[in-house]
């Protein structure tokens, strides 16, 4: 294992806020996603719950102020090169109720739009969004 490889597996939060029909996603900038349209998120920091990172990380990734609430379910995610771990990411994705503000990407990301389940098949998404998408649409 290499020294830049992760030693442990990185705990995030995926920020799922439907509103109108619609779900948030942001074209991700940065690797292992860079180009692939997913839902905001990233990681948790100590002392902050599930919750709080998740409205966290949805205002800071695309400017829009949420509600976040119960948990929608989870993703591992294993990105290999051989058998050395590249990135490790124990990904939760937690429903977030929108409160305000227009959707703007930040510099994680390329672009940001709200985008219906039916549209999400014309969009290169991570492996993961549409799976999310349709547990969060069981929970409404």
């Amino acid at each position: 294992m290499s020294q830049s490889a992760p030693q442990i597996p990185k705990l995030a939060v995926l920020a799922v806020c439907l509103h109108e029909g619609k779900f948030l996603l942001v074209q991700r900038r940065n690797p292992p996603d860079a180009g692939l349209w997913g839902f905001p998120g990233g990681h948790v920091e100590l002392g902050e719950s599930l919750a709080e990172a998740a409205a966290r990380e949805l205002h800071e990734e695309t400017g829009v102020t949420a509600t976040a609430g119960e948990v929608i379910g989870h993703v591992e995610l294993i990105d290999r090169d051989g058998s050395e771990v590249m990135h490790h990411f124990l990904l939760v994705a937690v429903a977030c109720a929108y409160k305000s503000g227009v959707a703007v990407a930040d510099d994680d990301a390329m672009e940001a739009a709200w985008v219906s389940d039916a549209d999400m098949v014309n969009l290169s998404l991570s492996d993961h969004v549409m799976d999310v998408a349709q547990q969060a649409l069981k929970q409404t």
